[in-house]
């Protein structure tokens, strides 16, 4: 099968071309870098042609409230493109929970972008995942004050990004779920909990204070960013992963 990934150079992308080019497919990676813009719609009717499935894993340059204005016109340059390229299926990456946390520009530009989609006119999935390990050490910047580092007790539920590249890769080999598969990781932490245990794995020397107003997870009630008992739970616990990653 031929693929068509945008956004195919960043994190997860470049991870789902090695799975899907090392499964026997031909995937091919699309970003701003290789000349394809799905603002301007720049060299989208090439990128897709030819493709069997499209697999759309850009993200928006910012998380505030102009999010939506960037899955909308995404999603409906990469819809048009990919129906005059008759293309048989559509993937994109969404986020567990966030049609719970309206408070969050973000989640909302989420929404709309599935929205959008399951409106629209092409056979799709939707692989919704729990939050990237990888991400941790960003929240935990945003939030750093010298030496502390103040987080809430929001419950998370961590997945790696080898293996949610390795799911999405799978999805899109498949045939269209004309609805949405959610994936995690196997273990849940308090997030202030989650900040301890990798600064400790690092040896870094700042300390967590528990507190439940900070950080863009401050606005998340209970545990709503975890999985259903439905979902796919992947292997890799989170401290193999910070003992992976931490190892000299």
């Amino acid at each position: 099968m031929k693929f068509a990934v945008i956004g195919g150079t960043g994190l997860i992308g470049s991870l789902v071309v090695k799975n899907l080019n090392a499964a026997g497919h031909q995937a091919v990676p699309h970003s701003l870098s290789t000349g394809v813009n799905v603002i301007t719609g720049q060299g989208l009717d090439d990128a897709v042609a030819g493709a069997d499935t499209v697999i759309n894993l850009t993200n928006s340059p910012t998380f505030d409230d102009a999010s939506p204005a960037f899955f909308r016109t995404s999603m409906d340059n990469l819809l048009a493109a990919s129906e005059n390229g008759r293309i048989g299926h559509f993937v994109i990456l969404s986020i567990v929970g966030m049609d719970k946390v309206p408070d969050l520009d973000y989640y909302r530009a989420k929404v709309l972008q599935e929205d959008i989609l399951k409106a629209g006119p092409i056979p799709y999935s939707i692989v919704r995942a729990t939050q990237f390990m990888e991400f941790i050490d960003a929240v935990m910047s945003e939030t750093t004050e010298g030496e502390t580092v103040r987080l809430p007790r929001t419950p998370l539920q961590p997945i790696a990004a080898a293996d949610v590249s390795r799911i999405v890769a799978e999805v899109a080999a498949g045939t269209p779920l004309n609805g949405v598969l959610q994936i995690a990781g196997p273990d849940v932490y308090p997030l202030d909990e989650l900040g301890r245990l990798t600064l400790a794995a690092k040896g870094d020397g700042r300390s967590v204070v528990t507190d439940d107003t900070a950080g863009m997870f401050a606005v998340v009630h209970g545990d709503v960013l975890t999985a259903r008992n439905d979902a796919r739970i992947a292997p890799t616990h989170y401290t193999d992963w910070l003992s992976s990653t931490t190892r000299p």
